[in-house]
């Protein structure tokens, strides 16, 4: 049998499967599930606290809705009430903890630096085995420089490893001016690992309605390309491991990421779709093709097809179709027009 252990954030691993953070970790019997199906490590999920905040201010809104309406049964009607904060979710992230035997990561999306740091050492304080901190940023105007939002999460990512123990893996989005250099500067203060890409949300438009719609898209199979050529191209670069994600569905999408350089991968639309028992079958995927190329252990393939040990010095850093744009008939008898 081959063996399958790795490394995730610099943590021990059994296999390089690991569950990414979603909903599907908030339900206690479907934790037991992943874990029972293979799952190496589960990435609860994310404590959000822009969520948090507007929920305290939804809250306090419906609270206060009917005030002016009998100012002497405000009091009886209205009694003090605090939101919960993020204390719920804590509250549900240890119970995990307890309930699993592999490891459990906690999720962080914070919004001020202040709220990165406390909530990093309230997650800590839950027993969790790592943190991952979900990095990214939405250009909101024409004003904001590259150069300064970058800084700023580099910052925060200081402070943060300054008041916390354990593993800090840093799960970046896809939209940096260079992915590779902002990686580098965040290897330098000592990241564990790397998670590439956080999959941002995009909104829709209904042209029936006219209006915005917000449509929850799960990967496709074959949408992990982006996360396989940065993956590829950090191999060797960094000290921290690298977890590729984004449409992997099969044991053939976990050895391709692998051969790219991947320590480890996350998965999540395809146990949406496929129900967590679906992690047996990657796995037994993944042995079958390890057991027919004679691979005994992930370690003699990890990076064999990445840019430090590839022989053609091109394969990641090419942008463009070159052999369609220079000979166009081969697409065209492929797909031909008419």
């Amino acid at each position: 049998m081959a063996d399958l252990k790795t490394k995730f954030m610099g943590i021990d691993v059994k296999n390089p499967i690991v569950v990414g953070a979603c909903n599907l970790s908030q339900n206690p019997d479907t934790l037991i599930q992943l874990e029972k199906a293979g799952a190496s490590a589960i990435v609860y999920k994310s404590l959000f606290e822009e969520q948090i905040q507007y929920e305290r201010v939804q809250m306090n809104e419906d609270l206060h809705e009917f005030d002016d309406r009998h100012a002497e049964m405000t009091s009886s009607i209205h009694p003090k009430i605090e939101h919960a904060g993020p204390r719920e979710h804590l509250l549900e992230l240890k119970k995990a903890r307890e309930a699993l035997s592999i490891p459990l990561i906690g999720s962080l999306n914070a919004v001020y630096k202040e709220t990165w740091v406390e909530y990093a050492k309230l997650i800590q304080d839950t027993g969790v085995d790592g943190l991952e901190l979900n990095f990214y940023a939405v250009p909101k105007d024409t004003d904001a420089d590259a150069a300064k939002l970058e800084s700023h999460q580099i910052e925060i990512l200081k402070a943060v490893k300054e008041v916390i123990t354990i593993p800090v893996g840093v799960k970046l989005g896809p939209f940096y001016s260079n992915p590779l250099h902002v990686t580098a500067k965040m290897d330098e203060i000592g990241v564990n690992g790397y998670v590439l890409f956080n999959r941002l949300f995009q909104p829709d438009i209904d042209v029936e309605s006219e209006q915005h719609v917000f449509p929850f898209y799960l990967s496709r199979e074959g949408d992990y390309r982006l996360s396989l050529r940065f993956t590829g191209m950090l191999y060797k670069h960094i000290k921290g491991n690298i977890c590729s994600n984004t449409g992997i569905y099969r044991g053939g999408d976990v050895a391709k990421m692998i051969l790219a350089g991947a320590d480890s991968v996350q998965v999540v639309s395809a146990l949406y779709k496929n129900k967590p028992a679906h992690i047996s079958t990657m796995l037994a995927e993944l042995e079958s093709w390890m057991e027919s190329k004679s691979y005994k252990s992930i370690e003699e393939f990890q990076g064999k097809l990445s840019r430090a040990s590839s022989s053609d010095p091109f394969a990641y850093s090419r942008a463009q179709y070159v052999d369609i744009l220079m000979k166009p008939e081969s697409i065209l008898k492929k797909y031909p027009i008419s």
